[in-house]
Formats: C-alpha cells, structure tokens, sequence
C-alpha cells in the first residue's frame, strides 16, 4: 500500500500565508500535529484531513493522495 502524500505546507503558504497555528486553531488540533502532518510523520484522520481541506476551501483530493507503491 503507497504512502499518503499532502500538500498541506504548500497550501497553507499559499498567498498570504497561514501560519501552522492558526491552522492548528481552525481544525481543532495542536500544532504539533500539524507539524506532523505537513512532514508525513502522521496521517490524519478522515474528519481531520476533511476540516483541513476545508480551511484551504478545497476538495479533500487536492490536499491527500495516495502515493503508489513502486
């Protein structure tokens, strides 16, 4: 099974930029988590990785993929 992959950091700096944070403040999770998500050590949960979709008003899809296994 591939990895999940993210563009979370990307998307946060996007523009004005969000800082992790206030990202963190908008999800309901700490910082810390955040950290871990944008540097693949943790794959959030469904309702987490939909609230984080939602603060950069995209589709779930175009925040998480799944990478394929080589």
């Amino acid at each position: 099974m591939g990895a999940i992959i993210n563009r979370v950091r990307e998307l946060r700096q996007r523009g004005e930029g969000m800082t992790q944070q206030q990202l963190a403040e908008t999800v309901g999770v700490s910082r810390q988590t955040i950290i871990a998500i944008e540097s693949g050590r943790y794959s959030p949960s469904l309702e987490v990785a939909l609230k984080i979709a939602r603060a950069f008003e995209q589709p779930v899809e175009a925040v998480f993929s799944l990478a394929e296994a080589e």
